[in-house]
């Protein structure tokens, strides 16, 4: 699940890169940075949550 998780939102990050996305905070290229911020706290939950269920 980790795995799939990280290969979708490296994939947002690059589309981000290339093509903005337009959803709101994502107007700009240089806002990539924010879907890997998310990617971690998404990677950080779905670790504890294999961890403690």
């Amino acid at each position: 699940m980790t795995k799939a998780i990280s290969i979708l939102l490296m994939l947002g990050m690059v589309v981000q890169i290339i093509r903005p996305l337009g959803f709101p905070g994502l107007k700009r290229r240089m806002d990539f940075w924010k879907i890997a911020v998310l990617a971690f706290v998404i990677w950080t939950i779905a670790l504890l949550a294999r961890e403690f269920f």
